[in-house]
């Protein structure tokens, strides 16, 4: 009896253990992700309160992203080797420090350094979030967790913003828009101190090697196509931003034959391109490259057109987007639950097609009330953009898995993640291209070149999610279901949902 008893105590303290790790790691996620979107909205207080460059503003955004996208997947393999647990502290340590220095930036330079330092640290953390759950809870318990995690990322695509124009509004003590960096302050020393007390230390049996000259290559490739189209518009679009952007090709060119050289002598390369044989994978990765470019494109345009162009408060800004949010949440768990185990990859298409449809319904609304729009108007574009994108982002990973081999799932799924952070740090810096030409060129006609700018980078949206729509006909008809015959949740459970 009292053995019984000593049993089940040692149960539930385990049980406590558990969950108790699983609310630190899910709180880790839920800062980065409430990272990504509360710059958005303090944007331009940030380049009015400190004199930042259309080129700066744009790095700050851009910089976190690409510094994540290029260190991903080597994080989740240093998780792997040196410990899960490890890694993730080391990570959240990383992030909280970094977020005290953009917080604490002296001049536009500064914070650019700091995000792009953040972005990195946020790479060692976010891949052992779900990895850590993997060796934590039983199989047949991961589907509620990862329930739970989906639930996170709507809630902080929601919180995101809103936090970010209330943070900006109140100006704490007088420190303008600093607290949007600042609050991660007290959320990642208590789970620092917690985490090292509740998460239990985990590591591969067989974790692959590290592959750090892919790294350098492929951020190589990136910074030398990002950078150029970035600081173009400042620098009058020069000779050497064009050899730059020409010699990232040549730059791949080399990865592709590093790689190759490096899976005959170790199978250990940093990206699997045995995986583009595959057809629904090579399309998947296309799709995910795009939709991140019209993420960045969307949502820093649409930030600078509310505020600058239309003069509008950060909460009024952060409260128009509030109806967006909410349609990406509702619809997302619809697709998953019930739309594509019935009509697989055409939940997808119909996204691509009703975001298409609510940019070019924006497009018309922005031409046609200009600066007098109000925050109402907006509500019906904002709307089926948010069904549209809801209808794409919970099902696209599982479609673009649905066809690799499980052996390779863990590879693909840390691809997939790296390409959607690149396109989203390749549109953020199109938006040189699409919105400030555009400003620039209209410049005599006062905030209404605002107008005239996110009317241009909505059009191309557009016409680039029409592509999307085209390049899902390479997707499997019935996304859910995995080359071997079992589900797309079978393949890999530790497999991480998009983090939009």
């Amino acid at each position: 009896m009292t053995s019984t008893a000593a049993l089940d105590t040692g149960a539930d303290r385990a049980d406590r253990r558990r969950w108790f790790a699983l609310a630190i790691v899910m709180t880790a996620a839920f800062m980065d992700l409430v990272d990504v979107t509360i710059v958005n909205v303090a944007l331009p207080t940030i380049q009015h309160d400190e004199g930042a460059t259309t080129g700066q503003i744009q790095w700050i955004t851009a910089g976190y992203a690409l510094a994540f996208a290029a260190l991903l997947i080597t994080g989740g393999r240093l998780g792997d080797i040196f410990g899960r647990k490890r890694l993730f502290l080391l990570g959240i340590a990383g992030f909280t420090a970094a977020s005290a220095l953009c917080g604490f930036a002296v001049n536009p330079e500064m914070l650019v350094a700091s995000r792009v330092l953040q972005g990195g640290m946020a790479a060692l953390m976010v891949p052992q979030v779900l990895s850590i759950v993997h060796a934590t809870f039983p199989a047949h318990e991961r589907g509620k967790v990862f329930g739970l995690f989906g639930a996170i990322v709507g809630l902080g695509a929601v919180t995101g913003p809103l936090l970010g124009a209330l943070l900006t509004q109140w100006n704490i003590a007088g420190l303008e828009w600093r607290p949007i960096f600042l609050i991660n302050l007290p959320v990642g020393i208590a789970a620092l101190i917690l985490g090292s007390r509740f998460i239990t230390e985990s590591k591969a049996p067989k974790a692959l090697k590290l592959d750090l000259v892919g790294v350098v290559l492929v951020t190589l490739a990136m910074l030398a196509l990002v950078y150029p189209l970035t600081q173009g518009h400042e620098n009058d679009w020069p000779l050497w931003g064009y050899v730059m952007m020409a010699s990232s090709v040549v730059i791949v060119a080399v990865l592709i034959a590093y790689e190759r050289a490096k899976t005959r002598r170790d199978g250990s390369p940093l990206i699997e391109l045995s995986l583009f044989k595959v057809k629904s994978f090579a399309a998947g990765i296309a799709v995910q490259t795009v939709f991140g470019l019209v993420m960045g494109i969307f949502f820093l345009t649409w930030t600078l057109y509310m505020q600058i162009g239309l003069g509008w408060s950060a909460l009024r800004a952060g409260l128009t987007g509030v109806p967006f949010s909410i349609a990406v949440s509702v619809a997302a768990g619809i697709s998953v639950q019930k739309l594509v185990p019935r009509f697989g990859r055409k939940v997808l298409q119909a996204g691509a097609l009703l975001m298409a449809a609510g940019v070019l319904i924006y497009v018309v609304e922005a031409g046609h009330y200009g600066l007098g729009i109000a925050s109402w108007q907006m509500a019906l574009p904002l709307v089926v953009m948010g069904l549209g994108m809801g209808l794409i982002v919970a099902p696209l990973t599982d479609a673009v898995l649905s066809e690799v081999p499980r052996e390779h799932a863990g590879s693909a799924s840390g691809l997939i993640n790296t390409v959607m952070q690149m396109g989203n740090a390749l549109g953020l810096s199109l938006v040189s291209v699409v919105f400030f030409n555009v400003v620039e060129d209209h410049a005599a006609q006062g905030n209404a070149a605002f107008v005239d700018g996110f009317r241009s980078a909505l059009v191309w949206a557009a016409a680039i999610l029409v592509g999307i729509f085209l390049l899902m006909f390479a997707l499997p008809s019935k996304p859910a279901v995995g080359a071997d015959g079992e589900t797309a949740e079978a393949d890999q459970p530790a497999r991480e949902p998009e983090l939009v």
